[in-house]
C-alpha cells in the first residue's frame, strides 16, 4: 500500500484556514488531521486532543529531548511540535495527513518530508484580516495588533508553498482545497499502486 500524503496547511491567524480543513475532512474520509501538542492555555471554546494536546512546558521539553516531534516550533512565544509516530502511524494506513503548521514548522518538514504536500492560505486584504480577527472575539487588543505583524512575516514565505489559495469566498477557497488534494492523489507515481491501473497497463 502506497502511504498516505502528507498535506501541509500554513496561513496567518484569521485567514480562514481551521474552517477549511474542518469542511474538507467533512467531506473526505481518507484526510485526517494530526493534531499538534501546544504549551499554549486552552481557550474555552477548544477541547483536548481535537484541536490540540495542551501540556506543560516541562513534558514539551522532555518530549523534543526524547525526538517524539517531527518539527516544533516557537508561536507567539508558545511552543507547538507535531508527533513523529502519530503521523507515520496514519500515513503507514493509507490515510492522507493535514498539519495545520505555521510556516517555520513547514519549512522544516519540506526538508525532512520532500514529497509533501504544502499549501498557504491567504487572507483577501489585511484589513480583512484585520476584521475576522475582531470579529472571532478570542484576542485582546495587544494580541491582534502583535497578530497582524506577525501576519506579514508569515504572508511573505507562501511563495516557498506549492500552491496557494486565497480565501476570499470560502466555498470557492473549500473547492480550491479538495482539487489540489484530489489531483495529488491522481498523480502517476501514486495511480501505479492502484489495482485497476495496474490491471490495465
Amino acid at each position: 500500500m502506497k502511504s498516505g500524503l502528507l498535506i501541509l496547511i500554513s496561513a496567518p491567524s484569521g485567514a480562514g484556514k481551521t474552517s477549511l480543513v474542518e469542511a474538507a475532512l467533512t467531506l473526505d474520509k481518507n484526510l485526517v488531521v494530526c493534531v499538534s501538542h501546544t504549551t499554549r492555555t486552552k481557550r474555552d471554546s477548544e477541547v483536548e486532543a481535537s484541536n490540540y494536546y495542551f501540556i506543560a512546558s516541562t513534558i514539551f521539553e522532555r518530549m523534543v529531548g526524547s525526538n517524539d516531534f517531527l518539527e516544533h516550533a516557537t508561536v507567539f512565544g508558545n511552543r507547538y511540535g507535531t508527533s513523529k509516530t502519530e503521523v507515520a502511524t496514519k500515513r503507514q494506513a493509507g490515510q492522507d495527513v493535514i498539519l495545520e503548521i505555521d510556516w517555520q514548522g513547514a519549512r522544516q518538514l519540506r526538508q525532512l518530508v520532500p514529497e509533501a504536500v504544502s499549501i498557504f492560505i491567504l487572507p483577501p486584504s489585511t484589513d480583512a484580516l484585520k476584521k475576522r480577527l475582531l470579529d472571532r472575539g478570542q484576542d485582546s487588543p495587544q494580541s491582534i495588533a502583535g497578530r497582524l505583524a506577525e501576519a506579514q512575516l508569515e504572508m511573505s514565505q507562501a511563495g516557498n508553498y506549492d500552491y496557494i489559495i486565497v480565501n476570499d469566498d470560502f466555498d470557492t477557497a473549500h473547492a480550491e482545497l479538495s482539487a489540489i488534494i484530489t489531483a495529488e492523489r491522481k498523480k502517476t507515481g501514486r495511480q501505479l499502486d492502484n489495482p485497476l491501473v495496474k490491471a490495465l497497463l
